[in-house]
């Protein structure tokens, strides 16, 4: 690590903003150059960028290795030893020594925070480093004035909002779990309908079991989803618990509609795997709404990649496609209620699903995030706890 910033790299990076902000641009992109910024100029392993809004804070930006932590949820008091420590729990080895951070603000509120990661405690305090941050975390408060694309979320709903979120949640959630055995039943009584004639004995009677099994699991399905509510139609869980990631995977894939399932590529899947901690029965959920956003965005002909890995105190599991991609201003408004990209080039969906996939990791204390991926595409990535 350099004993003084980079200020060549500085200067020309500072440059190279400013004729974005003069060109109109503000927003994410612009965000994700400074704190790539940061870390050039400073020297170190990795930076990102912590957002707050009332209630809460989600870091929405990062490089290097606190790449891992976009899309982690940071509760309050927003403290800079409380966001470097969400970032150096994402490093093998991590060091809250290592960390630095300056606050962000704008109009008179701390909008957010910009923090770096170094090989080694800074020599000397690093007084030199943290004016330099500083000074960037001054530029960020300044795209966060022009209110143009920033902040990232919205302010929180009321209370009645937030009671319709939770019933949206629900909804959501049991269409999904719904969706294949009424599909199932509903195709197998269309064949009995048709076709009863030509499937003689032993085909009938198959039909009607099957018929019958999924009917008997539709029926637990349905105990479970009203269990999981309360009177204000508040969603609940199952309990959480330790399970095998790679085969909660491979089942949740095997549920998929056939001609999704017959276009997912597990990629590397680790079989010395340690346990995932959280809620199994929701990995069918959200590998199921993670691939059909990958299938409505890209051509029918191309692989949709499923891989899993683990990092120092996270599983992770990724859904990349070769899409369309998302733009950079786009990753984290994917995730609000019925928000959809107005491009024309996609069959419209409901807006849900990225919805309910965020509400149901988080439950579990896990994490979810989107980028574009490199040559065109999108990955999608889901973290959550080491058992």
């Amino acid at each position: 690590m350099p004993d003084r910033p980079d200020y060549v790299t500085l200067t020309r990076g500072q440059i190279a903003v400013l004729g974005r902000v003069d060109a109109g641009e503000a927003g994410l992109s612009v965000l994700q150059q400074v704190v790539q910024l940061a870390q050039d100029a400073l020297g170190g392993r990795g930076a990102g960028f912590a957002e707050y809004a009332p209630g809460h804070g989600r870091i929405i930006a990062a490089t290097g290795v606190c790449e891992p932590a976009i899309g982690r949820r940071v509760d309050q008091p927003f403290t800079l030893d409380s966001v470097n420590n969400a970032f150096t729990h994402q490093i093998e080895g991590g060091s809250l020594r290592h960390m630095l951070g300056a606050r962000c603000e704008a109009d008179g509120a701390v909008a957010g925070s910009l923090h770096v990661y170094f090989d080694d405690p800074l020599p000397g305090g690093g007084t030199e480093h943290h004016a330099v941050l500083e000074l960037l975390a001054g530029h960020l408060g300044r795209l966060y004035g022009m209110r143009s694309g920033l902040p990232v979320h919205p302010e929180p709903a009321p209370d009645a909002d937030r009671r319709q979120e939770d019933r949206d949640l629900w909804v959501a959630v049991t269409s999904h779990e719904l969706r294949t055995p009424v599909t199932v039943i509903k195709g197998y009584a269309d064949t009995l309908t048709n076709h009863w004639d030509t499937l003689g004995e032993p085909g009938r009677r198959e039909a009607v079991r099957i018929i019958g099994t999924r009917a008997g699991e539709l029926a637990r399905l349905l105990d479970r989803l009203l269990s999981a509510t309360t009177d204000d139609g508040s969603v609940g869980a199952t309990p959480a618990g330790p399970f095998d990631l790679a085969e909660a995977l491979r089942e949740a894939a095997g549920e998929l509609p056939g001609a999704l399932r017959q276009r997912v590529h597990f990629g590397e899947l680790p079989p010395d795997l340690p346990k995932a901690f959280g809620n199994r029965d929701s990995i069918t959920t959200i590998l199921t709404e993670l691939a059909t956003n990958a299938e409505r965005n890209s051509d029918p002909g191309t692989l949709i990649e499923v891989c899993a890995g683990i990092d120092d105190d996270t599983l992770r599991f990724r859904v990349s496609d070769r899409g369309i991609g998302i733009a950079p201003e786009h990753v984290e408004r994917a995730f609000e209620r019925y928000w959809q990209a107005a491009d024309g080039r996609r069959p419209p969906g409901a807006g849900l699903g990225l919805y309910l996939v965020r509400r149901l990791v988080e439950r579990q204390s896990g994490w979810v995030s989107l980028r574009p991926r490199e040559n065109g595409g999108t990955v999608a990535e889901v973290r959550l706890p080491r058992a």
